[in-house]
């Protein structure tokens, strides 16, 4: 027992050690290409392309009758020229589709809408043009969001499509910023965009007029967490095109390499990790030259949880289906023919996204058990503690105030002063109980595989 509880202990600080490490060599890295890119474009005026891809927006809406009047209006100011809109209905139970006729001129169409991907049928189809710009209002049998998704690739017209959450806005210049890349690499395939959180801005004509911290703690811990994720290892992996995940929220993706994979798996959780990785494989495995890759000047702005019911849906969600991937697509692991995507990707994912709930609530056991039999330097481990939840905070900082420069957003002194507050708390105690939460993703989840995972939705502010 002695001998065991010791060599947990030191295998749970080399473990953390090594995160830490990726953890700075990711931040730092993903810091100063931002800080690169920032002065390319104070050096260099950016001259508009008067050539425009053709791009289809997805929004998939189960029970969103709260938000998706205002997503679906903010996108229709976007600054980009040729797109349309397809609204996906998932037999929402409220007043979802209701609300999008009262609000916009839709008609009864019996337009054909060929299966090149699997999904569930239409029930009924609504179209109106506003500004120029198509409206698709489909209302289909309930599949889940893959399946509606599946849905909005067969009803879409043009070549690529970007999939987005009904609650999620779209800064005027996204559409653009996300496409530029396409356009200048035709290998891309998929590209992901920054996901931050929508209840710190006030949105006016999908632009931001004004960034606060917001009351709710919860919510204010998300909003530092996002910034080091999407700064940190997205960032970094982006430099091999490695990333093997896309949010839901925000990715723009090539029509055809989607349909030639069988679109969205609607019998996982995370459909959105599983199509990435199974574009992966296929490319690879048909020596297709392809790029996955990460853009994050194009900005989403999407809910997050503000109760710790719905927090702790979302992320036992996130973390179940984050294990069926992983294993789905086990053939990655430690395979030379994969490369970086083996021995880097995979690994980061396995090591500190799966198996690190587990890892750091049964070191931090282990610890406690050690000291309790006297088999631990207590000094010790409370200074290691406190230095490596201190680091933690230090690099949320970095990654947090590092948005606010390249967004060029002014910030209370208040509002940063609560930041500081929040990096300190969600370093020594709210990603520990995210931890555990994630653990407990496999009691009980798997009959819940098909469930859209919904959470309560609130009225974004706007002027």
């Amino acid at each position: 027992m002695i001998v065991f509880l010791d060599l947990l202990d030191r295998f749970f600080i080399a473990y953390l050690l090594l995160y830490a490490t990726f953890l700075f060599v990711s931040v730092f890295i993903g810091s100063y290409k931002m800080f690169e890119k920032e002065q390319l474009k104070l050096t260099n005026s950016q001259i508009k392309h008067s050539y425009y891809l053709p791009v289809s927006l997805l929004v998939p809406a189960y029970n969103e009758e709260v938000t998706i009047v205002d997503s679906i209006r903010s996108l229709l100011k976007l600054d980009y020229k040729l797109y349309e809109i397809i609204i996906i209905d998932d037999g929402s139970k409220d007043n979802t589709v209701q609300v999008l006729l009262d609000a916009f001129d839709f008609k009864k169409t019996n337009r054909p809408i060929p299966i090149k991907v699997k999904c569930k049928p239409q029930r009924v189809i609504y179209e109106t043009t506003v500004d120029r710009i198509h409206i698709t209002l489909i209302s289909k049998e309930n599949g889940g969001k893959g399946d509606s998704l599946n849905m909005g690739i067969n009803a879409s017209r043009f070549p690529y499509f970007i999939c987005m959450d009904a609650d999620s806005f779209l800064q005027k210049d996204s559409l653009e910023k996300i496409i530029r890349p396409v356009m200048e690499n035709p290998s891309i395939v998929a590209i992901g965009g920054l996901i931050r959180i929508a209840q710190c801005v006030v949105i006016r004509d999908s632009e931001i007029v004004k960034f606060q911290m917001p009351k709710n703690l919860r919510v204010g811990m998300q909003v530092v967490e996002y910034c080091r994720t999407f700064l940190a290892s997205r960032i970094l992996k982006d430099l091999y095109g490695g990333n093997l995940i896309i949010s839901g929220a925000f990715g723009l993706f090539k029509k055809d390499i989607v349909v030639a994979v069988g679109g969205y798996d609607s019998s996982t959780l995370g459909e959105d990790m599983e199509l990435v990785v199974k574009m992966h494989v296929f490319c690879r495995n048909n020596h297709i030259k392809y790029k996955i890759a990460y853009e994050p000047d194009a900005v989403c702005w999407s809910q997050a949880p503000g109760t710790l019911k719905d927090l702790m849906k979302q992320r036992r969600r996130w973390h179940l289906g984050l294990f069926q991937c992983m294993y789905k697509y086990r053939c990655i692991f430690a395979n030379l023919r994969f490369g970086l995507l083996s021995f880097v990707s995979y690994l980061y994912y396995l090591l500190f996204e799966l198996l690190s709930p587990f890892v750091e609530i049964l070191g931090l056991i282990a610890m406690l058990l050690s000291y309790a039999f006297g088999l631990l330097n207590a000094p010790f481990f409370f200074g290691f503690f406190i230095l490596y939840s201190l680091f933690g905070t230090f690099v949320s900082l970095t990654a947090f105030f590092q948005r606010v420069y390249i967004g060029n957003v002014h910030i209370r002194f208040r509002d940063g002063l609560l930041a500081f507050f929040l990096c300190i708390l969600e370093n020594f105690f709210f990603h520990y109980v995210l931890a555990f939460v994630r653990i407990t993703a496999f009691v009980g989840y798997k009959k819940k595989k098909h469930s859209w995972g919904s959470i309560q939705r609130v009225k974004q502010e706007q002027i």
